[in-house]
C-alpha cells in the first residue's frame, strides 16, 4: 500500500497528465484555448479531482477509469476562479503566483475562457467510458453543485454581502454553496462512478460539506496570517473588498477551534459510510485543514 504522500502524488500526477492533454488541437481561435490552458495548467492543489478519485477507490471502483470525470470538476473549478478574478468580481491580479487570466489575455477572452471550460466539463462527462445512468447522475450532481443553487448561488450571496456585517449563519450559507457544493459534487461523483451505495453517497456529501467549511475557514485564516509568497495571491484581499470573513467575525482562535470541529465532523461521516479505504481521505482532511498555503 502506498503511503499518503505517495498516493497523493500519484493522484495529482494523473490529474496533471490528463489535463495537459486537453485543448491541444489546432484552432482558428487559438487564443481561446491558450487562455483556457493557461489557467487550467497553472497548478493548484487539484483537491476536487483527487477527492473524486479517492472516493471512487473507497467504494471499490477503479480511479484510473474515471479520470475524465474527475478532471471535468477541475475545469468547472478553474472556470470559477477565472471569473472570480475578473474586475467585476474580486478584481485580483494574481492567482497561484501568476498574473490572472484577464491580466494576460484581457477581460473579454478571460470571460470566454471560463465559459469554454464550464461547457467542456460536461462534454468530458458525456463522452467518458461509463454506464449512461452513471454519466447522467454525474451531470445532475455537477450541474447542481456548480449552478444557481450551488457555487453560483454562493458567489451571488458573497457579492450581495459586500459592505455588510454578516453573522456566522450567513457566512456558513455563503460558503456551503460557494466552496462546499463543488467539493460535495466531486465526492459524490467518485461514489457514483465507483458504483457505491446511496448510504455512501449521503456520507460522502456530509463529509464534503464539513470538509469544505473547514477548508474555507482555514482559507480565511490564511488570508490574515499567510504571505503572498505562500499563497500565490495578495493577502487581505477579502478585507480589501469589504467582505465579512470568519476571522473578522470570530477571531483566529475561535476559527481554529471551528476548523478542528468541522474536520472531526467530516471524519465521523467517513466512519458512518461503510467505505473500504478511508486512510487516505483521513490524512488528506488533516493535511488540508492544517495547511499554510
Amino acid at each position: 500500500m502506498n503511503s499518503f504522500p505517495e498516493q497523493l502524488g500519484a493522484y495529482t500526477q494523473q490529474v496533471e497528465a490528463y489535463l495537459d492533454t486537453c485543448f491541444t488541437g489546432k484552432y482558428d481561435y487559438q487564443v481561446l484555448t491558450d487562455a483556457m490552458r493557461y489557467s487550467l495548467l497553472a497548478g493548484g492543489k487539484r483537491l476536487r479531482p483527487v477527492l473524486c478519485l479517492a472516493f471512487c477507490k473507497a467504494v471499490g471502483g477503479d480511479p484510473d477509469r474515471i479520470l475524465p470525470g474527475a478532471c471535468a470538476i477541475e475545469m468547472v473549478h478553474t472556470y470559477s476562479l477565472i471569473h472570480d478574478d475578473l474586475p467585476c468580481m474580486d478584481n485580483d491580479d494574481y492567482r497561484r503566483g501568476k498574473p490572472t487570466c484577464h491580466k494576460v489575455y484581457g477581460y473579454d477572452m478571460a470571460m470566454l475562457a471560463g465559459d469554454g471550460l464550464l461547457t467542456a466539463a460536461f462534454h468530458q462527462i458525456a463522452a467518458m467510458d461509463a454506464d449512461a445512468v452513471k454519466r447522467i447522475r454525474c451531470v445532475e450532481v455537477l450541474s447542481a453543485g456548480a449552478g444557481e443553487h450551488g457555487m453560483v448561488a454562493g458567489q451571488v450571496l458573497d457579492l450581495l454581502g459586500e459592505h455588510q456585517h454578516l453573522g456566522e449563519e450567513a457566512l456558513r450559507g455563503i460558503h456551503r454553496r460557494k466552496t462546499g457544493a463543488l467539493i460535495a459534487a466531486a465526492c459524490e461523483m467518485g461514489v457514483i462512478l465507483g458504483g457505491g451505495t446511496e448510504q455512501q453517497l449521503a456520507a460522502a456529501r456530509d463529509f464534503a460539506l464539513s470538509l469544505g467549511m473547514a477548508f474555507q475557514i482555514r482559507d480565511d485564516m490564511l488570508d490574515e496570517i499567510g504571505t503572498q509568497e505562500e499563497l500565490g495571491k495578495p493577502i487581505g484581499s477579502d478585507a480589501g473588498n469589504e467582505k465579512s470573513t470568519f476571522v473578522t467575525l470570530l477571531g483566529l482562535d475561535a476559527c481554529q477551534r471551528l476548523v478542528e470541529q468541522e474536520t472531526d465532523q467530516a471524519l465521523r461521516a467517513l466512519d458512518h459510510g461503510g467505505f473500504d479505504h478511508v486512510e487516505f481521505l483521513t490524512e488528506l482532511s488533516k493535511m488540508l485543514t492544517g495547511r499554510t498555503k
